[in-house]
């Protein structure tokens, strides 16, 4: 009876261990794209799978000599699931006229839900190109 007892209770140690280790949303989750990217294709969707409180991080090639720019604010479908945290510009590396260099956003999970986060590629000038390049992603928070 002894034995008994103390297997079922190796079995049940073993069965919490492995619940614990099985794979679960993400606490970060990172995403980037390259201007070949855009190039490729003017729109790009993704979808990231994030645990609440993570943190998601989203790098777009960027190249201001041209004029163009990222909207600074996403666009957040709803902000009771993530908020966006930070923007911001990384110059080229290198003295390479004209090279492109990246923006970074950085949102935080807040609770369970999904939201769509957009940003468009523009020159925010009047009369400026719109939405040359666009990148939408969905965020589903667990």
């Amino acid at each position: 009876m002894r034995v008994r007892m103390i297997v079922a209770g190796l079995v049940v140690v073993a069965l919490l261990a492995l619940a614990a280790c099985s794979p679960g949303a993400s606490s970060e989750a990172s995403i980037e794209f390259s201007c070949d990217d855009f190039t490729e294709s003017q729109s790009i969707e993704e979808q990231v799978e994030v645990a609440a409180d993570g943190t998601i991080t989203v790098t777009l090639c960027s190249n201001a000599t041209t004029g163009f720019e990222w909207t600074e604010s996403a666009s957040i479908s709803d902000r009771t699931v993530i908020r966006q945290t930070d923007h911001e510009f990384t110059p080229p590396s290198g003295d390479v006229p004209g090279a492109a260099g990246k923006e970074t956003w950085t949102f935080k999970a807040l609770q369970r839900g999904t939201a769509e986060v957009s940003m468009e590629y523009s020159r925010p000038w009047e009369g400026g190109e719109k939405g040359e390049w666009t990148f939408t992603l969905t965020v589903v928070v667990k």
